[in-house]
């Protein structure tokens, strides 16, 4: 597993002094070195005063199979347990990280964003909290606008034949599924998106493929493949069935950004996920930028300001590793 480790400004690693830790992961398809170059930025945040200082760590969930979202898979393998078992631990051991729950945080967008949510609601008590933006889809009911588990259901077109949209920009419709699965089906057989999804979420076929969700010919889904990503990686479903045993770890460390206009459609399983914390109780930060697609510039931007999502998140993690102090005065 590799990754770019940022250690803060005045960093001595001979110090008593500890930090907390951000986990981060990009979209689809970015390694941990395109994911880093986002690092200057946080150097530049931390150096100037605008940011309080703490260790990042940008990782790489890319793959040959296209990208893991650091999840336990019968087909990547465990990624997500040798991420808290392994990896976090090793650097824990190597930088001088506070190395523990209230010092732990996640962050991430699109892929990276689900890979935020996946893994503080499947170890909600090994981290201080998540921010995710645009994040993949978290509800299935909404699968980039295909509810997979409907009777019938279909990946290319809905139930009156009009063709399933897959990309957008605000009203106009860039490309369709069908479309997509077609490219994909021509660039290679496994490391596409659809294909990637398919690599986590799925079951083993004898044969050693994951099982595909739908049949790429007709777009028909597969009702017992989709049963299987319901009960094991649908995370409003697992909010809403596993609440008594989360509640208490969960409970306030849930934060989600998303705009109105994503690209992806991907305001609609978000809007899903703020219901399901809200049909249990629970307390979560759910946040709707108007008009804004899935670019992370028009998700982070405020008032002029590109980096406000980043300052603001950066104090909620002070405020939650180092309670009762506060770091510098609001913008």
């Amino acid at each position: 597993m590799a990754a770019w480790v940022l250690t803060p400004p005045g960093y001595d690693p001979r110090s008593r002094t500890t930090y907390p830790a951000v986990y981060t992961a990009g979209a689809f398809g970015a390694g941990h070195k395109l994911t880093g170059q986002q690092l200057s930025r946080m150097w530049h945040l931390m150096e100037t005063g605008a940011m309080p200082p703490m260790i990042w760590v940008a990782l790489d969930h890319s793959s040959a199979t296209g990208t893991t979202e650091f999840a336990d898979s019968v087909n990547n393998g465990p990624w997500g347990e040798a991420l808290v078992s392994e990896v976090i631990p090793a650097l824990e051991a190597k930088y001088r990280m506070d190395a523990k729950p209230s010092g732990r945080f996640l962050t991430g967008h699109s892929s990276g964003g689900w890979f935020a949510l996946w893994t503080i609601v499947r170890y909600p008590q090994l981290f201080g909290g998540s921010w995710a933006t645009a994040p993949d889809p978290v509800d299935f009911h909404d699968f980039l606008g295909v509810d997979l588990y409907a009777p019938v259901a279909n990946m290319y077109h809905t139930a009156g034949g009009t063709p399933r949209p897959l990309e957008r920009d605000h009203d106009n419709v860039v490309g369709t599924i069908k479309e997509a699965v077609r490219l994909e089906r021509v660039l290679g057989h496994n490391g596409g998106q659809f294909r990637s999804f398919e690599w986590v979420f799925s079951p083993r076929k004898p044969d050693g493929e994951p099982a595909r969700l739908f049949d790429r010919e007709t777009g028909t889904v597969d009702p017992a493949v989709a049963a299987y990503w319901r009960e094991r990686y649908d995370i409003a479903h697992r909010i809403e069935a596993d609440w008594p045993r989360l509640g208490g770890h969960l409970n306030g460390k849930v934060h989600v950004v998303v705009g109105t206009a994503d690209s992806y459609y991907l305001d609609g399983p978000v809007r899903r996920l703020d219901a399901a914390f809200r049909n249990v109780g629970g307390r979560a930060d759910f946040r709707y930028v108007p008009g804004a697609t899935h670019s992370m510039s028009m998700l982070y931007a405020k008032n002029g300001d590109r980096d406000a999502l980043w300052r603001e998140m950066s104090r909620a993690i002070y405020a939650v590793a180092r309670p009762g102090q506060t770091w510098g005065a609001p913008r």
